[in-house]
């Protein structure tokens, strides 16, 4: 699958929807894993400012790389983010898009404090 790197070193970052466990299967409740890792993918919305344009992403992030306590509004570092173009079909309707993935998402306020 092909990953596009996405330099996040100018952006303001900062939380708009807190983690939550990553659904694999809405109709059993099953949680998303790392193929890899094993670790329990976990969702976080953040708004994502660069040039004077502001963007929600729904980033994808493993469990391990969330730390410091990540509230609405708090300030945070991405570390490898990744956009991933995707296409399915379902019911005879192409769906496509871009996913977003990171390694870890950082608060920053716990470095200030």
């Amino acid at each position: 699958m092909r990953q596009i790197p996405v330099d996040t070193s100018t952006a303001i970052v900062m939380v708009a929807q807190p983690p939550s466990p990553k659904i694999a299967n809405r109709q059993t409740g099953e949680v998303a894993t790392d193929r890899e890792t094993g670790a329990t993918l976990m969702t976080i919305d953040v708004m994502f400012v660069m040039d004077g344009n502001a963007e929600i992403l729904n980033l994808t992030v493993p469990e391990t790389g969330i730390s410091g306590e990540l509230t609405m509004g708090t300030p945070v570092a991405l570390t490898g983010v990744v956009a991933r173009p995707w296409e399915n079909e379902f019911n005879g309707q192409k769906r496509h898009g871009i996913s977003f993935r990171a390694v870890a998402v950082t608060s920053l306020t716990a470095k200030a404090a």
